[in-house]
């Protein structure tokens, strides 16, 4: 059986391979001032996407680093944004969040608790300061790709409406199909019905060896973009049109800064917190010495998020002697390798 068959696997070498090549076609040796940041499994609630790439300038992504490994969220961005150099009442340095002042003084607490604002007390008054400039440009570019190994004719039409959807709301900068490498003189990918706009890659996922089958075109991200909301469904002879609305930019901004936050905080290798690492049979096998996956020894092959849960018919808690006398580690073998996998995402944020 391949062990790459399954979306999950297959997403996952299509992270470790961004995380090795990424821009594709540019001299690694070159060097230069980037940082490539990847997550997988985020959006926004109307759209999730399988592999999230961050283009980011290292100098600006160190500055990020300081204020810590987790995502600051709208509320928490609101207030180091917007907090002043020098001491000031909250309520007179920062504009009106559009909701109620006790979710920004809940915000200031969460900032203090996490050593990113000052704050002290006058009186019955909260005063603020800011420790550091949030960098607003720490991502130059937000990059989406679907993962598809096997680009059958259903998937195809699926994805091509999902596809059609990013090209014209422009949130990405690019979007991108990460296919599996047939070898064929054309890759079958290319003949199938999707938006001109999105690149396609070959990935051969055993040897890591990848190539650009059809390159992106940019999307228009700093302008107004058009979210389709529903398509005519009467078949090929309804000529019924679409709903749609738009988007400003200034919204897709913020939206795109939230994604990138979350994106920062999880990477891709948080895949072991939605799997049960504390189970007996859970292993992290390395692949060529670089990347460590998922294994199940009882089924023998890498399992997907979905299967390896509190639900599966072979799951068996870690023995408890494994978590005191007989494992070196505090915890046990399941907290090992979640904090391994922690170490490795943290080696990947400059500055941390």
């Amino acid at each position: 059986m391949d062990r790459y068959q399954s979306e999950f696997a297959f997403e996952l070498r299509t992270c470790r391979w961004v995380e090795r090549h990424w821009p594709p076609d540019v001299d690694e040796s070159a060097g230069g001032d980037r940082a490539i940041v990847v997550a997988r499994q985020l959006g926004t609630k109307r759209r999730r996407w399988d592999t999230i790439v961050l283009e980011c300038d290292a100098d600006a992504l160190r500055e990020r680093a300081r204020f810590g490994a987790k995502r600051l969220d709208g509320d928490l961005r609101h207030v180091v944004r917007n907090a002043p150099a020098e001491w000031t009442y909250y309520r007179d340095c920062l504009p009106h969040p559009g909701y109620s002042w006790r979710y920004v003084r809940e915000a200031i607490h969460e900032a203090d608790d996490r050593g990113v604002l000052d704050v002290r007390k006058s009186g019955n008054r909260i005063e603020i300061r800011r420790k550091w400039p949030y960098p607003e440009q720490w991502v130059d570019r937000v990059v989406a790709i679907e993962n598809k190994p096997d680009l059958d004719a259903s998937a195809a039409r699926a994805l091509g409406t999902q596809l059609e959807y990013d090209v014209a709301l422009g949130l990405a900068d690019e979007v991108w199909v990460a296919t599996r490498k047939t070898g064929d003189r054309v890759e079958p990918a290319l003949f199938e019905d999707l938006p001109v706009e999105a690149g396609i890659l070959a990935l051969e996922p055993e040897t890591l060896a990848g190539e650009v089958a059809w390159y992106p075109r940019s999307l228009a991200v700093d302008e107004p973009g058009t979210r389709i909301t529903e398509r005519p469904t009467g078949g090929r002879r309804d000529d019924s049109a679409a709903r749609f609305e738009y988007v400003d930019p200034e919204n897709k901004r913020e939206t795109r800064l939230g994604i990138a936050e979350r994106a920062y905080e999880r990477g891709w290798r948080s895949f072991v917190e939605t799997m049960r690492p504390d189970c007996r049979h859970f292993e992290l096998r390395a692949r060529a010495g670089t990347q460590l996956e998922p294994y199940c020894a009882e089924k023998e092959r890498c399992p997907t998020a979905a299967e390896c849960s509190g639900n599966c018919a072979e799951y068996e808690p870690e023995p408890p002697a494994w978590r005191t006398r007989a494992w070196p580690i505090e915890g046990g073998p399941g907290k090992r390798i979640q904090q391994l996998l922690a170490d490795r995402r943290r080696r990947r944020r400059p500055g941390l």
